[in-house]
């Protein structure tokens, strides 16, 4: 379409081509909507081209470079192993690479039309392009994300990075300093610190302010040994092409300064003033458990629409918003598990400290399969209610990313600590953990002492 044509009209404008973004087309299209994307750089977003796809594949390769150094307690001695910075890059890149194809070509096959360009709202039903042209619709998705939050004094540029190019770099730098210590700023510090690096990590508190301590303690230990150093209670200061300078006045020597202060949602430049949205105090579109908002023909997901910002609560919401966008009665009312890469994995579903529950606690090492592979840090920590009903559950140990699903599941469909009990699980593996500790909340465990407690339901 060239200037001086009709509008394009479709059903359904995406604007934002993420995992949230791509997800709603797709379902969308399912439903028999005529879809349109509006995406301005790569299709999959900032999760599979710079956040959770990248960050991911780095920390994998950085683990297996590690314990490749480190596997002589296993019998295998290798000496003087390398890493090659750019082939590690190169994979990285292809991986997303990959994985942005997938997504064109499954967008391609139900029809759905990829607009490569910037995308502004004229009014509550009209976009208009950068390149002149415009589309009308009659529903629209709003996914446009988030972006890296800058600190005063410490803007992007020179040596000072965003997350996004900290996982873009083609050499390991010597020496790293992190502002912030957040989910972002202890996956990073420690993949790099495996490489290599150097890593400081400066907290104004102290490092995963939000999660349970019992949980980040295991984890900070972790960082210690991998030669991190912690600087909380510390705020920065100032910097230079090679240093720091913290509030306490240390000045610390780094290559490379990362500036992990959070994420906000992305906003600008959308036009949402010509149509009805409305903003919260903290700039997320409001909207309501149908992900509609104030504008009737618009809704919102993702990042740029609420907390926790998450791809996976995105995805969910995606289709939620396209199922309520086509006319169904669909509502977002989800168990979202919160997930932390770090060494060793820390993931929570549900809530731990919910008025009237209790909770058990089932440690590793009193695990086979983390005896055998000496994965023994770390725990199973699962909430239930009088009448047992589980609540929350948290995990902090080897596959705790992929062990939370059964959590999820648990919580959403109000299973009880004799359902996960008495479900076999397979052994030796790390998911008999959760079983384990629902064993014990119920009184009756087998492979750790708890002392001389009564069974549930024994007089």
């Amino acid at each position: 379409m060239v200037m001086g044509e009709l509008p394009e009209r479709v059903d359904l404008a995406v604007v934002g081509g993420g995992v949230g973004g791509y997800v709603a087309a797709i379902r969308a299209a399912q439903l028999g909507m005529n879809v349109a994307i509006v995406e301005k750089e790569k299709m999959g977003g900032h999760c599979l081209n710079y956040a959770c796809i990248p960050s991911k594949t780095l920390i994998k390769i950085a683990d297996m470079f590690y314990e490749i150094q480190h596997s002589e307690k296993f019998g295998i001695h290798v000496d003087s192993a390398t890493i090659n910075p750019q082939e590690m890059y190169d994979w990285r890149i292809a991986a997303s690479k990959k994985l942005e194809t997938g997504v064109e070509f499954l967008c391609k096959q139900y029809g759905i039309e990829i607009i490569k360009d910037t995308g502004t709202f004229v009014s509550s039903n009209s976009l208009q392009m950068t390149n002149g042209t415009s589309l009308e619709f009659k529903h629209a998705i709003i996914a446009t994300g988030s972006e890296p939050v800058e600190l005063k004094g410490f803007e992007f540029g020179g040596n000072v990075i965003d997350y996004k190019k900290a996982l873009l770099l083609q050499t390991i730098p010597k020496s790293m300093a992190i502002i912030g210590a957040g989910y972002v700023a202890v996956e990073v510090g420690t993949l790099y610190a495996k490489l290599g690096s150097k890593v400081h990590i400066i907290a104004r508190s102290d490092v995963l302010s939000h999660f349970d301590r019992d949980a980040v303690e295991i984890v900070k230990k972790r960082m210690q040994e991998l030669g991190i150093i912690l600087h909380l209670g510390a705020n920065p200061i100032s910097h230079d092409s090679s240093s720091l300078t913290l509030s306490n006045g240390e000045k610390i020597e780094c290559e490379i300064i990362v500036a992990a202060v959070g994420l906000a949602p992305y906003t600008k430049n959308l036009g949402l003033e010509n149509t009805k949205v409305q903003l919260d105090e903290k700039g997320f579109i409001k909207v309501d458990k149908s992900l509609k908002t104030a504008d009737a023909s618009m809704l919102a997901i993702g990042d740029v629409a609420n907390e926790p910002m998450l791809a996976h609560k995105a995805m969910r919401q995606a289709v939620v918003a396209a199922e309520v966008a086509s006319g169904m009665n669909s509502v977002y009312d989800s168990v979202v598990p919160s997930v932390i890469f770090s060494d060793p994995e820390i993931a929570v579903a549900g809530k731990l400290d919910e008025e009237g529950t209790e909770v058990t606690k089932f440690p590793f090492s009193a695990l086979g399969r983390s005896i055998a592979l000496d994965k023994t840090k770390g725990f199973v920590k699962i909430a239930y209610d009088t009448d047992n009903v589980v609540k929350g559950v948290e995990i902090v140990g080897e596959d705790a990313s992929t062990m939370i699903a059964e959590a999820v599941l648990a919580i959403e469909m109000g299973a009880v600590l004799e359902d996960i009990a008495e479900s076999i699980h397979p052994h030796p593996t790390y998911s008999e953990a959760l079983q384990e500790a629902a064993e014990a909340a119920l009184g009756r465990p087998v492979h750790f002492f708890y002392g001389n407690k009564k069974q549930k339901g024994q007089t």
